[in-house]
């Protein structure tokens, strides 16, 4: 016998844990290639898109398509940053939020609020518009949630800067230099796009039930808190930390023969080491020349400890991830390792947005199989008979 979904009813069908291996749909926004260490946004090599683009462009792509013209570019810019602006009852939710919160379940909250507040939230018909307004929003909501939790005060928007420049004149009450703006702008677009990951997979469950776009995004904001997740930057960099000043060999070797993880290495596509590893690795050389002794101390030994780790799981195909070297980079920019996961949420909002429109123009509710192993027609006891 033979269900709907054409699995036999009694024979045990294979069970792909975590879906792995499992395709769902068809896309054009990003091809990962894992044996050959590449990964591509429309068809562009993120090793070029890094080296001459910026994360408002890759933004307009991922939306689109294609990459902007001039005038294509410049109304887009306009556009996000006429909606930078948070209202105060946002505001005053990440005010009011107890400073132990996770930053996550105040991002959470605080774009769910501004979702209510958005009557064309429900309208599907304009996506885009709305796309460019969570992109907008959900940076000045996590600049909002560190300036509040290190300062207790919020920062207007400067409609005259970028939005990478923007969100750092937010998060620090004052500009910062061009060359951290451009590391930060980089860390942004490398962050942009990663196919069908975790949180990606969540808001596209959410919108194929034909709920709203942001509702999508919220679940991908609590997907991503995940530690196997978003939280793996703020996890490596607590174990690089923690290695400072010790021996890399004895340190690594320590980490395996307790079980532990090593954090930011390996991944489930790549199989070798991930390209925007290399990227960022490159981009914290350059930075610490000029920095102070305590970041270069910290990217000193995350170098020693990847050369440590490579020797043990190199061969297994086990590389530094994306995360190994965000939370130096990071560091090195000045944000603080509790917002590392927001900033990768503001960073992951255009891709999000681009499959969730682009999954709802042939839309279909994603709705699993379990294979039940229990057990069948247990009698009913009356509870003082059990």
């Amino acid at each position: 016998m033979i269900n709907n979904h054409g699995v036999s009813l009694t024979e045990k069908p294979q069970i792909n844990l975590g879906l792995e291996g499992v395709y769902f749909m068809e896309s054009k926004i990003c091809k990962v290639d894992g044996k050959a260490g590449k990964l591509y946004y429309y068809g562009y090599d993120i090793g070029e898109l890094a080296a001459a683009s910026n994360f408002e462009e890759i933004s307009y792509l991922l939306l689109y398509g294609e990459l902007p013209t001039t005038k294509q570019m410049k109304d887009f810019s306009s556009a996000l940053a006429e909606e930078r602006n948070l209202d105060d009852r946002v505001i005053n939710l990440i005010k009011g939020v107890p400073q132990e919160t996770n930053p996550m379940h105040t991002l959470s909250a605080a774009m769910d609020l501004i979702g209510a507040y958005d009557k064309s939230a429900e309208n599907t018909s304009d996506n885009e518009s709305t796309s460019i307004r969570i992109i907008s929003k959900i940076a000045s909501v996590v600049a909002a949630i560190g300036s509040i939790r290190s300062s207790g005060k919020y920062t207007n928007p400067d409609p005259k800067l970028g939005h990478t420049a923007n969100f750092l004149y937010m998060l620090n009450g004052e500009p910062k230099p061009k060359e951290v703006v451009k590391l930060a702008d980089t860390m942004f677009l490398l962050h942009a796009e990663h196919s069908s990951n975790a949180s990606t997979f969540s808001g596209i469950v959410t919108i194929s039930t034909l709920s709203d776009i942001y509702s999508a995004v919220v679940s991908a904001i609590n997907t991503l808190k995940g530690s196997l997740h978003g939280g793996a930057d703020e996890a490596a960099l607590k174990m690089i930390m923690s290695g400072v000043g010790k021996d890399p060999d004895k340190y690594i070797d320590g980490i395996i023969s307790s079980g532990n993880r090593i954090m930011g290495f390996g991944h489930r596509v790549y199989k070798t080491y991930d390209p925007r590893a290399v990227i960022i690795k490159e981009q914290l050389k350059a930075a610490i020349r000029n920095t102070d002794d305590r970041v270069k101390k910290i990217a000193d030994t995350a170098f020693m400890i990847e050369e440590a780790a490579i020797k043990r799981t190199g061969q297994k195909g086990i590389w530094p991830n994306v995360d190994f070297f965000s939370g130096p980079v990071y560091s090195y920019i000045g944000i603080e390792p509790e917002l590392f996961t927001p900033v990768f949420a503001l960073s992951r909002a255009p891709g999000w947005c681009s499959h969730i429109v682009e999954y709802l123009k042939n839309n279909r509710l994603i709705r699993p199989t379990v294979y039940y192993t229990g057990e069948t027609g247990r009698p009913y006891k009356e509870i003082n008979g059990r």
